[in-house]
């Protein structure tokens, strides 16, 4: 019996799909295979530790079936110490791009489980593709870093490798956020790729960050010391500064990067998005009154003063736990962000110190460079004085928060709540320096010293050649500080712009910033300025 045409052609079709079918089949099971990483045994020992998994971390990073991933079949190429016998699809780094509150991120994520998350020359390429694809379409980067290191039995192929990262951290710097999450070990030269980024969370006892080892550090010098108190989370939040944000496991601290987010924009072309919504308290202008002691001598929270001006609960500090005497971080004015620069009178009187310059400066850089506007609470009766800041060059780390604010081109307004004394008022944004808007209140003290310092150099002899020298001081630090620690002499000079009441402050504020959106001001033209590292 003969069999039709359309017959024939049924029959040849079941042959072709058949072996379609397979080759589908075979790359769904090549995708599983990448998505087990190291195997169900070094998750299951990475998930002991506290640890969630690279995809894991991603998974809860971006928003809900946004990630794309690129490169998942890559595999290393070294055959040299039986490496050609231990192969892993995507080579310990899973990267790609997706999103977070809907806005686009490129992300990596180093895999623990697969060879220790050890860089090599493939795992750094991947890294690099992401990084050149964020530059060209303008959008954050962000690492996950969990590594053992560079992958020694590549040799100074993985060493290149870090290179071509730090090449890139640093042409992206200014250009696009680039945010680290510190989620194991981080050690050698990979600490230099985060050091190089803008933000640094660190995990509490599950990630560290160090040049060398402890093991390195007792051969050398003999100390024996843990990785935690080396190097880290709480070690570099309070003693070096190199962590931003401490994060008490891995869930919290993919929470609050995807919170920073909010505040930040997608590169230095655009402005950080604006909440549709805001709000905030009334009872704050009423609170506001009464936050500075009626004894000048006496401290104050200056968070208190922050979030008396700020919409609710918008304010987020960055680096928290380090030189606790200036307090910095982003806040929301009428859904805009802005970023907050404050001295902390209720630390160290709230005196500018070697750490508390760099601390400022490197935050009046970033907001300067992704145009965040710029507030000043200013409460400061000078540097710390010492051998100690002076040995260890307090002058150039001093002058490193001058030229943040004089470099900077965004809208800058101080506001002087108390005391404004020398070199430090002038650091401090004053409207010398640029700032656009000055304001004080009532009880600012603008002058060169304190009464009590400046009483006793004036009127020294008339104080030594007083019958009772002690009471003489007294009557001419008063007479100093009637004429010159207020605000009126500096508002009469124009050196502030207007004395207003506290209550006036958040408003004041509202139609300054709004006055100065559309800023125009441009450096000189060069290659770059010399700040003083």
């Amino acid at each position: 019996m003969r069999i039709s045409f359309q017959n024939q052609l049924l029959a040849r079709n079941d042959v072709l799909l058949k072996p379609m079918e397979d080759k589908n089949q075979h790359l769904k099971d090549r995708r599983a295979q990448i998505h087990v990483g190291g195997g169900k045994d070094r998750i299951e020992k990475h998930h002991a530790q506290g640890k969630l998994t690279a995809r894991e971390r991603l998974a809860l990073l971006l928003d809900e079936g946004s990630f794309n991933e690129i490169g998942a079949f890559v595999e290393h190429r070294s055959t040299a110490f039986d490496l050609d016998k231990q192969r892993f699809p995507g080579d310990g780094v899973i990267t790609g791009f997706g999103n977070i509150h809907g806005r686009l991120v490129y992300v990596y994520s180093q895999d623990f489980t697969v060879l220790g998350g050890s860089l090599s020359e493939t795992h750094a390429a991947k890294i690099c593709r992401i990084m050149d694809l964020a530059l060209k379409n303008g959008a954050p980067i962000i690492g996950l870093n969990d590594s053992g290191g560079a992958r020694i039995q590549e040799g100074v192929v993985s060493l290149s490798g870090y290179s071509e990262i730090f090449f890139r951290n640093t042409r992206a710097s200014g250009v696009v956020p680039q945010i680290s999450l510190i989620m194991g070990p981080c050690a050698g030269g990979a600490v230099y790729s985060p050091a190089l980024t803008d933000f640094v969370f660190m995990v509490e006892d599950t990630s560290y960050m160090f040049v060398t080892g402890p093991n390195v550090v007792k051969t050398v010098t003999h100390e024996e010391v843990t990785s935690e108190d080396l190097g880290g989370a709480k070690t570099h939040a309070e003693r070096s500064g190199v962590n931003h944000f401490v994060a008490g496991n891995d869930v919290e601290c993919l929470k609050n990067a995807r919170a920073l987010l909010t505040y930040l924009p997608q590169n230095a072309y655009e402005e950080a998005p604006k909440t549709a919504v805001f709000e905030f308290s009334k009872a704050k202008i009423e609170a506001i009154k009464t936050i500075l002691p009626s004894n000048s001598g006496l401290p104050y929270d200056c968070r208190r003063v922050i979030d008396s001006l700020v919409d609710d609960a918008s304010f987020k500090e960055v680096q928290e736990d380090y030189a606790k005497n200036i307090v910095v971080g982003f806040a929301r004015l009428e859904g805009r962000t802005i970023g907050v620069v404050s001295n902390q009178p209720a630390e160290l009187a709230g005196v500018l110190d070697i750490n508390a310059s760099r601390k400022g400066a490197r935050f009046v850089r970033f907001c300067d460079s992704f145009n965040i506007p710029l507030l000043i609470l200013e409460d400061v009766p000078g540097f710390l004085p010492g051998t100690d800041q002076e040995w260890n060059g307090i002058i150039s780390h001093g002058a490193k928060l001058i030229y943040a604010f004089a470099e900077a081109t965004v809208p800058r307004i101080t506001v002087i709540t108390r005391k404004a004394y020398g070199g430090a008022y002038c650091v401090m944004n004053s409207k010398s320096l640029g700032a656009d808007l000055s304001y004080a209140w009532p009880t600012a003290e603008i002058a060169v010293m304190g009464a009590k310092g400046a009483a006793e150099i004036i009127f020294r002899r008339e104080i030594n050649a007083a019958t009772d020298p002690s009471q003489k001081w007294i009557e001419k630090e008063a007479e100093y500080a009637d004429t010159f620690a207020n605000p009126y002499r500096a508002a009469e000079r124009g050196i502030v712009d207007d004395v207003i009441l506290p209550e006036e402050t958040r408003q004041k504020l509202v139609l300054g910033f709004k006055m100065l959106e559309k800023k125009a001001e441009n450096l000189p033209l060069k290659k770059h300025g010399n700040i003083p590292l």
